[in-house]
């Protein structure tokens, strides 16, 4: 039981590859556990044994967040393993595809906005209240939701994606909800923006590597007690809501 006692634990979801991969190796670089949240299991056995080669504490966690049993599931598997939870990464998103107009709003495919939802918003609310009185267990718990500017009204970043952006939106506006009602825990709530990175997600296009991406939501995960709450920020500071 003495990591339960003294080793600080980090869930990061859709951990086994781009920057929830290098959440997860960075967290795990600076001492923490790191529970690695993935759906595939060959990916997420692949993604412990690459943490563990290169020297972190890591143990895997199946985990769909789409689905309300296997979240469950999750957040007993944890408890058994570690006791509580330090930080919860809602990394884990979805574009959704947005071929032939998909995400157009002049031709959006409700099924797409729904299916886009349900990982980007829903899930992050099925993962953070399935795994609170785990953090509530914490002495300093940290929430990083991983949002993006795409999600900002203000900027109106990257190309019209009428699925993906508003999921942001929402996650954002979620985020300000559950740091206002725990303003008053040891529970401290933010959203993070990790800039244009080169992933499978933006088919490697962008110009940020996963590691820096990963760097905002490390800050945020390593806060102080008299840290931020409820804001939304990526390397440079505060992001325009």
């Amino acid at each position: 039981m003495e990591r339960v006692n003294e080793t600080k634990t980090a869930l990061v979801t859709g951990a086994n590859k781009g920057i929830g991969f290098a959440i997860a190796q960075g967290l795990g670089a600076i001492g923490f556990t790191v529970a690695v949240g993935a759906r595939d299991d060959i990916r997420r056995k692949e993604a412990v044994e690459r943490l563990r080669a290169a020297g972190a504490d890591a143990f895997g966690v199946a985990l769909d967040v789409t689905s309300d049993d296997g979240v469950a599931a999750a957040a007993k598997t944890i408890e058994r393993t570690a006791g509580r939870l330090d930080v919860l990464v809602n990394n884990a998103g979805i574009s959704g595809r947005f071929d032939g107009g998909a995400q157009d709003p002049t031709t959006l495919d409700l099924d797409v906005v729904r299916a886009v939802l349900d990982t980007n918003v829903f899930g992050v609310v099925r993962v953070t209240n399935a795994m609170l009185p785990l953090l509530t267990r914490a002495g300093s718990a940290r929430i990083v939701n991983m949002s993006s500017n795409m999600g900002s009204l203000t900027l109106q970043t990257g190309p019209i994606m009428a699925a993906y952006a508003p999921s942001k939106t929402m996650l954002n506006s979620i985020t300000a909800q559950y740091a206002r009602r725990l303003a008053d825990t040891n529970v401290i709530v933010n959203a993070a923006c990790p800039g244009y990175v080169a992933t499978d997600f933006t088919g490697f296009d962008g110009p940020r590597t996963p590691e820096q991406g990963a760097a905002i939501a490390i800050r945020l995960a390593t806060l102080p007690d008299d840290g931020p709450r409820g804001g939304f920020f990526d390397d440079a500071g505060v992001v325009p809501w």
